[in-house]
């Protein structure tokens, strides 16, 4: 495996393991949202839903060209618009650049996020996973 820049090759199969992380944590994310009380501070939730939407930019630029973005989560999205060029419809770059500058803010970031926002991102993930999943060799 050789890196370029942000960019890591990875072997022909790793997509694979990509998607089921993408799936689990989404999983997860709607499971947390079920269960969470309307009080409850939705950062961990939407820390879900970023690592989801990552896991499925990675599922598609590991299928379609055996790379991976590594280290900077913010050149993800240009990663994913190098990979599938005129493939990536404007409005799924859209959902994937707000749910990864929502990285920080979920993560690092001392306010509260709303169970409210993080219904919004959940649905915004849903629209992105749906689109990667129709993207994937059967």
């Amino acid at each position: 495996m050789t890196r370029k820049g942000v960019r890591k090759s990875v072997p022909p199969d790793f997509w694979k393991g990509r998607l089921d992380s993408a799936r689990g944590h989404r999983a997860l994310a709607r499971d947390g949202l079920t269960l969470a009380e309307e009080a409850n501070d939705g950062r961990a939730i939407v820390s879900l839903i970023v690592l989801a939407a990552i896991g499925y930019a990675d599922t598609v630029t590991a299928s379609r060209a055996g790379v991976v973005n590594q280290q900077d989560h913010a050149a993800a999205p240009k990663l994913l618009r190098d990979v599938l060029k005129n493939e990536l419809p404007g409005r799924q770059d859209r959902i994937f650049r707000t749910l990864i500058d929502w990285k920080d803010v979920a993560n690092y970031g001392p306010r509260r996020i709303s169970l409210a926002k993080a219904r919004e991102l959940l649905a915004d993930l849903d629209d992105f996973a749906e689109w990667v999943e129709g993207l994937l060799p059967r």
